[in-house]
């Protein structure tokens, strides 16, 4: 078996990119998603799945839970940021990847129109299909309106289940938000959960950016979270 390409890389997965991190409620369609997800992480269900949604929404948090979740089942994964890695020779980077248990593309649209990855992809599904190992990969578009230019990697996209990620509404991000900094270990009222988001940009990437920096914060200073020490924590 080949050296996963990670350790030739340096990329890692993020510790806090947890299924269990991702806020979802029972009734929201995000729900149907993380369902497909957690199946194909434990070797059950779709061996293909694709998805994608808005940026901020949370698709590299989910290829990586997915990826932490195989990982903790004794699988054998490989989570690879096309956006980081698209100037590689996508041949070489791909090369061996079908002997893994999982593989985790996101950022599919960052190579997309690009022929010498669209080549390498299409070659790359076909490889792990044979080996009946199982793909998860993530974009901003839909299969049908991804600009891919090589019809047979077009096709391929089709092969298994399509889920479009939700955006959270602002009530499901200050909840969200809640419940990262509670598995942190700080207490984060709802007032103070509502300032943050009426005045830093509303992405949940950036979200949890700055909880982050609050956590830090609070944790050299020994400060609760309230509302002025946020203000100057942020810069708000």
């Amino acid at each position: 078996m080949p050296t996963p390409q990670q350790l030739s890389l340096g990329i890692s997965l993020n510790d806090e990119a947890t299924f269990a991190n991702f806020y979802v409620t029972e009734a929201s369609a995000n729900a149907r998603t993380l369902s497909l997800l957690r199946a194909q992480a434990a070797g059950e269900g779709e061996s293909f799945l694709y998805v994608w949604g808005a940026p901020g929404v949370g698709l590299t948090h989910l290829l990586q839970a997915a990826g932490h979740e195989a990982q903790d089942l004794g699988q054998s994964i490989q989570y690879l940021p096309l956006y980081d890695v698209a100037g590689f020779a996508p041949d070489a980077l791909l090369e061996g990847l079908e002997h893994l248990d999982l593989v985790c593309l996101d950022g599919l649209d960052a190579v997309a129109g690009h022929p010498a990855w669209e080549e390498a992809l299409f070659h790359l599904f076909n490889r792990i299909r044979d080996a009946q190992k199982r793909l998860l990969v993530a974009a901003v578009q839909g299969p049908q309106e991804l600009p891919v230019a090589l019809p047979d990697l077009r096709s391929r996209l089709h092969w298994g289940i399509t889920c479009q990620v939700q955006a959270l509404s602002d009530h499901e991000k200050e909840r969200a938000l809640r419940l990262r900094a509670h598995r942190r270990g700080m207490e984060l009222g709802e007032e103070v959960a509502h300032y943050i988001l009426q005045r830093i940009p509303r992405d949940t990437n950036e979200l949890f950016c700055c909880l982050q920096r609050l956590d830090h914060a609070s944790l050299a200073e020994q400060r609760k979270l309230t509302i002025p020490f946020v203000k100057k924590v942020l810069n708000l």
